[in-house]
């Protein structure tokens, strides 16, 4: 790929070993730019930073909403020292129009996390997210989209170091793979995860920047970058949709607070202060958690049955009216029969509108029954007599005894404590024994003592929607989405009913007996049927052999899906060692310790049953360890993973421990394998499996 005419190599160009006038260095020109922007990039700080908003706002209240703008404003300038300000540079054949650049003029480009302006207002660095920066992740050879040249940068600590040129036009110059896209790859990896905006693919780019008006599901097979791609999806829609989106909300969603925590520093990178982030927990904290169910109990409770089972619950408090409602104003009496309330009342069901919203509707349409009496007698009434005929105690009193008020809480703690209500709600929905299993062998007596646990919580959060409407973001991006079930799908599918959603899996992972078997069904219960399925099979950073060695598992956990390949050119290191049981733990420290000798981070990944054990041992040997979602740094490298938390995680070198008990820790033999597969695809560099125990069938033999 690249060829240029000052350095006839393949290699990426690095600074040369003796001084060069800066006219003949392109490497020194290219620095001499990123001085620049850097420079400039300080000015625009230095500007927001010196705006006194003293004598433009009207009140304390504008003051307040300007100033946090010019605060997160100043925050999103800021020059990240060891970040590179831009990666890569295009030089067109053509200059584009100004719509697709505003203000940029000639035609060569820099591409870069943000934009950069000089004094003058011409940009400096285009930001990634700009239409003219397309080019850059979707131009081949058979479609130069009018580039004459795509230019890549390499960097060290911050320090731009090498670059490396592709002649899109040029028909001597044979495509390769580039050699710092390689490198960028597979670089080391310690502390949070990190952008891959230099790296971002082409099939990748395509979902980066779909529309907003739909939604899309991506099953992406480990390692092929689903995560990051949701990432930046959403950094692309706040810049070409930021008014929209700041008006309603953007929210990611993760599995658990470990993974967030890992994923928390990307958009930050990318100049997005404002995106929130919370676990599926998170959104349906209405009650503390203090129990687990067992997996029949919650399998159950999360099936979309529930969804009907609440509603006849929410409903069931409604009577019809055997009385007349009589309204008594100054020395008139005004009656409605007890026919024409149940009429009324029917009609508010019919309409299907929520519980509280039709109960808020009853007073007025009684009100409104009784002003037509009132018009009939010859009177003039207007909607203030309306307005006070619905606050009468009379029909307050009518509208408590047929439609009373209903605490979701409460209504799920007496379904699930009240066999006999239960049964009534339930009839022909769930069998007896499904009845028997979520129901509460010792009925709590109060919302605060219940033990409830997430499953509960979900039912809750269902039961507060049928009462009140949830409140909808303008764009929800739901990760590790495979381990869901149908119940919180609806949850999540509540917070962006008028808005879109990403939804990012892979089906194979699913380690969850209530896990959904096919998209299509998941995004009928988020409420989104029919929305585009994208699969990603190009792998980036597990290395070749070891996605090689976890696909065979795929036929006996996701059959329908596609291997994934990887485009890494190196296989990888990858060892299995097997050892005896007595010497299982010495062995895994062994391999821990030939790890910890390379650049990178570590992850010794194990059954939760082993990991008292190996913590001790760790601890014996005087080898410090981390949780998962700890930060790694230079002098703790090593993070001590739970299979049960190993998803969405990844590590350079990954050391897993006793295969067999990872399966044997789950409830099925499927659930067990997906949970290998999971953590036989976290490294990005070098994988050493140790075991005693008989490995599985499917990766007995190598």
């Amino acid at each position: 790929m690249p060829s240029h005419a000052h350095h006839p190599t393949t290699e990426p160009r690095t600074e040369s070993s003796g001084p060069r006038p800066e006219s003949d260095d392109p490497l020194q020109r290219e620095k001499s730019h990123l001085a620049a922007s850097r420079s400039a990039l300080r000015a625009m700080r230095a500007d927001a930073e010196a705006l006194n908003i003293a004598d433009v706002t009207a009140n304390w209240v504008n003051a307040e909403v300007l100033q946090g703008e010019i605060d997160a404003r100043i925050k999103a300038l800021a020059d990240l020292s060891h970040t590179p300000l831009f990666f890569g540079r295009l030089d067109y054949l053509h200059a584009p129009g100004l719509d697709l650049a505003e203000g940029a003029a000639g035609e060569n480009f820099y591409i870069g996390r943000r934009h950069v302006h000089d004094a003058d207002g011409d940009p400096m660095v285009i930001d990634w997210r700009a239409p003219v920066s397309q080019p850059f992740y979707r131009a081949s050879k058979k479609d130069p989209m009018d580039l004459k040249l795509r230019r890549r940068f390499g960097y060290t600590g911050g320090e731009l170091t090498a670059y490396e040129d592709e002649h899109l036009t040029d028909p001597t110059e044979a495509a390769r793979t580039s050699a710092l896209l390689q490198s960028e790859i597979e670089r080391p990896r310690v502390g949070p995860m990190r952008d891959i905006v230099a790296t971002i693919q082409p099939e990748q780019d395509e979902i980066v920047r779909a529309g907003i008006g739909g939604s899309v599901c991506v099953q992406g097979a480990p390692g092929t970058g689903k995560t990051a791609v949701g990432l930046h999806r959403v950094a692309y829609l706040l810049y070409a949709h930021r008014e929209r989106l700041a008006r309603s909300g953007t929210l990611v969603i993760g599995p658990n607070r470990s993974f967030l925590h890992y994923i928390e520093q990307v958009l930050p990178a990318l100049g997005e202060l404002e995106v929130k982030q919370a676990t599926v927990d998170d959104l349906v904290g209405h009650v503390e958690v203090r129990a687990t169910d067992e997996a029949a109990a919650a399998t159950v409770k999360g099936d979309a049955r529930m969804a009907e089972v609440l509603r006849r619950a929410v409903r069931s408090h409604i009577t019809m009216p055997q009385e007349p409602c009589v309204v008594v104003r100054g020395s008139r009496r005004w009656r409605v029969p007890a026919y024409e309330l149940e009429e009324i009342v029917r009609e508010l069901q019919d309409r299907e509108i929520r519980y509280g919203a039709a109960r808020e509707a009853l007073p007025q349409r009684i009100a409104h029954a009784v002003l037509v009496r009132m018009e009939q007698s010859g009177e003039a009434p207007d909607d203030r007599v309306q307005d006070a005929v619905a606050r009468n105690t009379a029909v307050k009193a009518a509208v408590k005894a047929v439609w009373p008020p209903v605490d979701p809480a409460k209504l799920v703690l007496r379904l699930l404590g009240d066999a006999e209500f239960l049964a009534e709600q339930a009839e022909g929905i769930l069998t007896p024994e499904e009845q028997k299993t979520i129901l509460w062998t010792r009925p709590a007596r109060s919302v605060k003592s219940a033990k409830w646990s997430s499953a509960d919580a979900v039912l809750i959060d269902e039961a507060m929607d049928l009462v009140a409407r949830t409140p909808s973001l303008g764009h929800v991006v739901l990760d590790e989405a495979q381990d869901l079930s149908p119940m919180q799908y609806r949850a999540v599918g509540r917070r962006c009913t008028t808005g879109s959603a990403t939804v990012l899996g892979d089906i194979a992972q699913g380690t969850t007996p209530w896990a959904t078997d096919t998209w299509e069904e998941a995004l009928t219960h988020l409420g989104k049927p029919g929305s585009a399925v994208e699969e990603l099979t190009q792998g980036f950073r597990v290395p070749r052999e070891v996605i090689a060695y976890a696909s065979r598992l795929l036929p006996a956990i996701a059959p329908d899906l596609t291997e994934a390949t990887s485009i890494r050119e190196s296989a990888g290191d990858f060892e299995i060692r097997t050892v005896e049981p007595a010497d299982l733990t010495a062995a895994t420290l062994t391999a821990c310790d030939n790890a910890l000798a390379k650049e990178g981070s570590i992850g010794l990944i194990a059954a939760e049953a082993r990991i008292p054990a190996l913590r001790t041992a760790l601890e014996a040997a005087g080898v410090s360890c981390l949780a998962p979602g700890e930060e790694t740094s230079a002098e703790a490298r090593l993070t001590l993973v739970p299979a049960t938390l190993a998803k969405g995680l990844e590590y350079d070198y990954v050391v897993l421990d006793e295969p067999a008990a990872i399966v044997d820790g789950e409830p099925d033999e499927r659930t067990g394998l997906r949970r290998l597969y999971v953590c036989l695809t976290r490294p990005v560099s070098g994988l050493t499996v140790v075991h005693a125990a008989a490995l599985p069938e499917q990766l007995a033999d190598r």
